[in-house]
């Protein structure tokens, strides 16, 4: 058993690790995907900055880094506790990836896959939530924030493991200490933090940045 657990953190980790983000930047317009936009390496800067197709695609691809780590882990037997920790070794490599010297993004998408592969239907509901939020403030981050603050409760209404509400609960507060330090970081450098922090007026999520 303790030795399928570290293959499987050791998978885990490297498929998190393989920055989606970074390599559709240098493929397809030569830019390091850190460097521009708001210079995280995730799916919603690549579709500002990159091409909205090409982020979407990322997307997908970050959320099966997650995904495909929580069925690997199953598939070679570990318990619910060592499933866990093998999902936030998939989380962990999205943000300190081995192949970009540990500078990667925030993990929010990977964070998406692990929960659909632990808790399908109550994390499709969460994902319902973030997507009215979303569709209503074109604002991913507040949408997917009010997803993750909703779901400890769906998992308890559906009777779900107490392990599942306190897992779901520290990935939501590792994420948003993530987002916290990056809007610190960003702030540093502009006068008005408080820019799109409900409604994004500047474009919807589904549209490439206006050059």
């Amino acid at each position: 058993m303790i030795l399928n657990a570290i293959i499987a953190i050791i998978i885990a980790y490297l498929l998190g690790s393989i920055p989606f983000a970074y390599i559709a930047g240098r493929l397809i317009k030569g830019v390091d995907i850190r460097q521009v936009g708001g210079g995280n390496m995730g799916a919603l800067n690549v579709m500002h900055e990159v091409g909205t197709a090409v982020g979407y695609a990322v997307f997908i691809a970050d959320i099966a880094k997650g995904l495909l780590s929580v069925f690997v882990a199953r598939w070679l037997g570990l318990s619910l506790i060592l499933v866990l920790i093998v999902g936030f070794a998939a989380v962990a490599g999205h943000n300190w990836p081995i192949f970009l010297g540990f500078r990667g993004g925030k993990g929010g998408a990977t964070i998406m896959g692990v929960l659909l592969a632990l808790i399908p239907l109550e994390f499709a509901i969460s994902f319902a939530i973030t997507f009215i939020v979303v569709l209503i403030t074109s604002n991913p981050v507040l949408g997917f924030g009010a997803g993750l603050a909703f779901l400890p409760l769906i998992i308890w209404l559906a009777n779900g493991s107490g392990i599942l509400i306190i897992y779901t609960l520290a990935l939501s507060a590792f994420l948003a200490i993530r987002y916290s330090l990056a809007a610190l970081k960003r702030a540093k450098g502009s006068a008005d933090i408080k820019k799109g922090l409900i409604f994004n007026k500047e474009y919807h999520f589904w549209q490439a940045r206006k050059r």
